[in-house]
């Protein structure tokens, strides 16, 4: 293909995709396909001779598309919004074309100083402490990493550095391997199964900390293992709290936590990897209150800020810690303005040495809604995630298993688990709308997310129609079925 017959093509894609979106409210939310059926649908290897654009095009609707669950779809409710915008899409176009692997500042300049400025811009529009800003001259600032369970590892792992340095140069017996046996990291019993993953890899135990009622951790709960811990010869080190839960979106207690997490010299990372995205409204910042005390903070704009995926903001307040645990300096590396204090070379940040242009992304975003685009997107979601509660609590079948905060909606029929199972399965074997479910404690529940960038009213009523309707359906049979016993 050359660039004549790209232009044409790329074209004919645009406008693929526009369609595709456009109109993706009339495509079934969830496919019909099972497990294996694309293999049989494509050759065996690779073709020998080069193949046309017409004879691959015409292959998405016949081969990828039956197979697509739609994510973008104002029917999709599961999981937690994955952000999309036509200028996202426009930005990651021109990333692929520049096409730079962004590890070093002389490896492309704009592209690490406009993630710096980028990350700046963020921090703001939340209302980040000063000190996680890059400014001119600061000590902190931001990254983008590819997913907030990236974030939460690295910032594990820089805390562990950062703890075996200093137990050994107050007790230079200790050995590292000895020093790691012994430490310990902390997250919720509501958190994401990314953090326990993150101690997995960095090779350290990790305690769930239990929640209360409201499933928060508070300061209490965190210092009665803490205690336990320590009076068993035990290096607590890492505290992962989280404003946001995936089960039902609650906010561990950071006020609390923060001042015991600093006065045990513990690096406190704060995952908001959904919510954060919501302190951009003045209304919801009071959430954020006590990130003061953390050591890093991440969020991810590409859940519910309209750009792509993927795109993980992490902060850091020193960003020496970061720095310190992962920098490595091979010659091919090297660049002469790497020691002038000016620059940023991010593959110190992260976990992989390359990376894409991903700060265009944002740019084009922040730039082409500004803020008070963005701040309208989050509200909406958040107007339509209450419209869907209160159909919910009209309702005396149902009941709300926690509470409704931001866009994420946890609900079950009063009755047993499998009664609410069967709800689920009945729900998504329709396919007319997607959910998945989550337990909290021991009930198994529904959660029901405003996801798509085009979801409207109507959507949510026609949902609520749906669920309602399967309900009515189920309670008959099993109520039948039950009388038959």
């Amino acid at each position: 293909m050359d660039a004549a017959e790209f232009r044409k093509r790329g074209k004919e894609m645009v406008d693929y995709v526009a369609d595709y979106l456009e109109k993706i409210e009339k495509r079934q939310v969830f496919p019909d396909v099972e497990p294996g059926y694309l293999r049989p649908l494509i050759a065996d290897c690779a073709p020998q001779d080069p193949e046309s654009f017409e004879d691959v095009f015409k292959d998405i609707e016949k081969i990828i598309m039956p197979g697509v669950t739609h994510w973008h779809s104002p029917y999709f409710f599961a999981y937690f919004p994955a952000a999309s915008s036509f200028p996202a899409l426009l930005a990651d176009m021109l990333c692929g074309g520049i096409g730079c692997v962004g590890f070093s500042w002389a490896a492309s300049p704009a592209c690490t100083e406009l993630e710096t400025v980028m990350l700046d811009w963020l921090g703001k529009m939340v209302n980040l402490p000063e000190e996680f800003l890059a400014g001119k001259d600061g000590q902190g600032g931001g990254v983008i990493q590819g997913s907030a369970s990236e974030a939460t590892l690295i910032a594990l792992l820089a805390a562990r550095t950062k703890t075996i340095r200093q137990v050994q140069s107050e007790k230079p017996e200790l050995t590292e391997t000895e020093i790691m046996g012994r430490l310990v990291a902390y997250a919720s019993d509501q958190a994401h199964s990314s953090v326990e993953r993150a101690a997995l890899i960095g090779a350290v135990k990790i305690k769930n900390v239990p929640s209360d009622a409201t499933f928060s951790v508070c300061g209490s709960a965190l210092r009665k293992v803490l205690d336990e811990d320590k009076a068993a010869g035990l290096i607590p080190f890492f505290f992962c709290a989280t404003l946001g839960t995936t089960p039902c979106c609650s906010f561990d207690k950071l006020l609390e936590l923060g001042p015991i997490c600093n006065k045990e010299n513990i690096w406190m990372h704060i995952d908001a990897a959904y919510a954060g995205s919501a302190f951009i409204c003045p209304e919801f910042r009071h959430l954020l209150n006590g990130v003061e005390f953390a050591d890093s903070f991440n969020f991810n704009p590409h859940k519910w800020l309209l750009v792509n995926f993927d795109c993980s903001a992490m902060w850091v307040k020193k960003r020496s810690d970061l720095i310190g645990a992962f920098k490595l300096e091979p010659l091919y590396l090297q660049h002469h303005h790497q020691e002038s204090g000016l620059v940023t070379d991010y593959r110190h940040w992260q976990i992989p040495l390359g990376r894409r242009f991903r700060s265009l992304k944002l740019w084009f975003v922040l730039r082409m809604y500004g803020v008070k685009g963005l701040q309208e997107h989050i509200r909406k979601h958040i107007r339509l995630s209450h419209q869907f509660e209160h159909l919910v609590l009209q309702d005396e079948r149902f009941e709300i298993c926690a509470e409704v905060v931001l866009g994420l909606v946890c609900f079950r029929l009063k009755g047993s688990n499998e009664l609410n199972e069967a709800l689920l399965k009945s729900i998504n074997d329709a396919k007319k709308i997607h959910l998945v479910p989550c337990h909290l404690r021991e009930k198994f529940v529904l959660r029901f997310a405003i996801c798509s960038r085009t979801v409207e009213s109507t959507h949510i009523k026609f949902a609520w129609q749906h669920i309602s309707q399967l309900a009515t359906d189920l309670l008959k049979t099993w109520e039948q079925n039950h009388h038959q016993q």
